[in-house]
């Protein structure tokens, strides 16, 4: 049975990304990063409100105040919703000034695990990140010119990262340091679909991985061994990240993209863009506030 899919935002993003559940304002957070635009999004009233952000935008993580952290081209920042004021924390050490920072997730532990990438989605000067307490540290693989993730599972004893051109995720074991360990081929995904590229990655709470599928029309669902498990078409080409929300953690929100599109194409996906759902019937986890001191 095909699974009922709902455009629940009309936000036409030019690269919609980084959706995520915060549980303790039941709303979804995304960006959209090449319009520099920071979106929440109230399922009880179906209302959206955006922000302007100072730079390209990637992610951001509820903290355990009233902000939030944000990773941005130039480093992390933390962002006030009543203000909408954008404040510079630090920037990101070694970071070419022509990569930016690109998807995240938080580790129970309140760590915070991010990419970057190359901007102009070529050179392979892209690597993982590992922020707490103030300090970055170098956490995950390296040389990959788009990093989408990293997803962590519940326990956070696994994390998984995502070389998006290269078509593969990988997962690594969490130390007690809290660092990830060597990074092993969790699966590849043109295996499964060709022409597509395995975008953000997410963790329910049976640990098993969802991913976005850019250019591939549809989400997946692999087990904790790499199986697949189940596939939700879309009904737009570029999807990127989903999250698992509402009062339950069983809706599913998905962000999509326009990026890429021939206006051909744009004109037989006029819902590229939107931020679409769907229900699951396993639940997600939820998303570990951080604490920004």
């Amino acid at each position: 049975m095909a699974v009922k899919v709902d455009s629940v935002a009309g936000t036409q993003c030019l690269l919609g990304e980084g959706a995520l559940w915060d549980h303790a304002r039941q709303c979804v957070w995304f960006v959209d990063i090449k319009s520099h635009r920071l979106w929440h999004f109230d399922p009880a009233t179906g209302g959206t409100q955006s922000w302007q952000a100072p730079g390209q935008i990637g992610w951001v993580v509820p903290s355990t105040g009233t902000g939030l952290l944000a990773g941005l081209q130039d480093g992390l920042y933390s962002f006030d919703p009543e203000s909408g004021a954008f404040t510079h924390l630090t920037q990101v050490p070694g970071e070419p000034a022509t990569n930016r920072l690109n998807d995240a997730c938080s580790h129970p532990s309140g760590a915070v695990y991010f990419g970057s990438m190359d901007d102009g989605e070529d050179a392979p000067s892209g690597r993982f990140y590992r922020w707490i307490d103030g300090a970055i540290t170098p956490a995950g693989p390296d040389a990959v010119s788009i990093t989408n993730g990293p997803a962590v599972s519940p326990d956070g004893a696994a994390i998984y990262f995502t070389d998006t051109l290269g078509k593969k995720i990988f997962v690594a074991d969490v130390g007690a340091d809290g660092l990830p360990g060597a990074a092993r081929l969790f699966v590849d995904t043109a295996a499964h679909f060709p022409e597509a590229y395995p975008d953000g990655p997410i963790v329910d709470s049976k640990g098993c991985v969802w991913t976005g599928l850019w250019n591939g029309w549809a989400v997946a669902r692999f087990s904790p061994a790499g199986e697949l498990l189940e596939t939700v078409a879309m009904p737009v080409a570029n999807v990127t990240k989903m999250t698992l929300g509402g009062a339950d953690l069983r809706t599913a929100y998905v962000t999509t993209a326009r990026k890429g599109l021939s206006d051909e194409e744009l004109a037989a996906q006029p819902l590229a863009g939107n931020l679409f759902a769907f229900r699951v019937d396993v639940a997600g986890a939820p998303v570990t506030p951080v604490t920004l001191g």
